[in-house]
């Protein structure tokens, strides 16, 4: 499908200092526009940033069919744009299109699409480490009617932002024992806007008490670890790391996948097998619990320092040479270019012809 270019007058980026970026409210000048109707996507385009006219009955107002994914985009040491595994991100999104009852989008397309627009939007990529380019595509439903049925139209858009690192130290979470974010059969694979707008609550709970997200656990008996607000979960346990399966109930997460396969290609020992909150804790009671850290795009990974369950709280201390650390300057260092890409992970944005 063509993709059409109109590009804005006058761009905002000599007034915005990439120096100094809060997370998720500094968006760049251009975003990518579809439209889905008549049982097929159309009127591909780039265009200026700008508001949406939504009718007061739009079905995602009413029903939530909305999806949504993170990534980002960097730069080598010759300020060519980076990608990282954008294939795995449309798969996801297809993923979680299919489980929402919405249609799925071309995997050439979306890659497409995100190329030419990282490549408009080049100049806007932070240079400093741990900084990158966000990008958020997503997709709603836009049919106008009230009734519990999934929309015939819907339309699709990629956003693009400047970011610093998400987080600058290591993290608290309170394991919740009062909510659930998914069981088996929900929507917890799904990258949809009502899981967390779900997770609020616990999320603000979890603050109130000190800590900084939320971990969650199974949905049966709270016992068992699934995965933090924003992040996969992993614990090493006597130099063997650990992390809860992907059941149907936790995220599919693509830097967590990332991890997997470093840390098998170095020979750490893997596990993905559920792990409870009982065994976390016996193993800081013993001395085995070597760290525990989270995985994610925004966050790529970040040390955990506490763990409050139920009434009991542990305390960890991260150290600089951590698993955590290691992983994260190795994602980072693909993504800018500077550590070899032996995965074949990173597709670079050379120059596109733009109409």
């Amino acid at each position: 499908m063509e993709i059409s270019i109109e590009r804005v007058r006058s761009s905002k980026l000599s007034q915005t200092d990439l120096t100094n970026i809060p997370f998720g409210r500094v968006f760049t000048d251009h975003m990518f526009v579809m439209d889905y109707k008549d049982g097929t996507w159309q009127n591909a385009k780039i265009e200026g940033v700008r508001s949406l006219p939504i009718h007061p009955a739009n079905l995602t107002l009413h029903y939530g069919q909305s999806i949504f994914e993170g990534m980002k985009a960097s730069k080598n040491a010759d300020g060519v744009p980076l990608l990282f595994r954008p294939e795995m991100h449309a798969a996801r999104m297809n993923a979680s299109a299919e489980r929402m009852c919405m249609p799925t989008i071309d995997p050439e397309l979306f890659v497409e699409a995100i190329r030419q627009l990282v490549y408009i939007e080049k100049n806007w990529i932070p240079n400093m480490a741990g900084s990158a380019l966000y990008i958020r595509p997503f997709m709603f439903a836009t049919d106008e009617f009230l009734g519990v049925a999934p929309s015939e139209t819907y339309k699709f858009i990629i956003m693009t932002l400047p970011v610093a690192p998400y987080y600058s130290k290591p993290v608290k979470l309170f394991a919740s024992t009062q909510y659930i974010r998914a069981a088996k059969g929900g929507v917890g694979e799904a990258k949809t806007a009502g899981n967390y707008a779900a997770s609020l609550l616990a999320s603000k709970q979890a603050r109130d008490k000190g800590f900084d997200q939320v971990l969650w656990l199974d949905g049966r008996e709270f016992k068992y670890a699934q995965e933090v607000g924003t992040m996969n979960i992993f614990f090493v346990i006597d130099g063997v790391v650990i992390t809860p399966p992907t059941d149907g109930a936790i995220l599919k997460g693509i830097t967590r996948d990332s991890f997997l396969r470093i840390l098998e290609d170095r020979g750490y020992k893997v596990e993905e097998r559920p792990i409870s909150m009982d065994e976390v804790f016996a193993a800081h009671q013993d001395g085995k619990l070597n760290e525990v850290f989270g995985s994610g795009t925004a966050a790529v990974a970040v040390d955990v320092m506490q763990i409050g369950y139920r009434d009991q709280s542990i305390e960890l201390k991260p150290s600089t040479d951590s698993l955590a650390q290691m992983l994260k300057n190795e994602i980072n260092g693909i993504r800018n270019g500077q550590v070899s890409d032996k995965f074949g992970w990173i597709e670079p944005v050379l120059e596109v012809e733009i109409v």
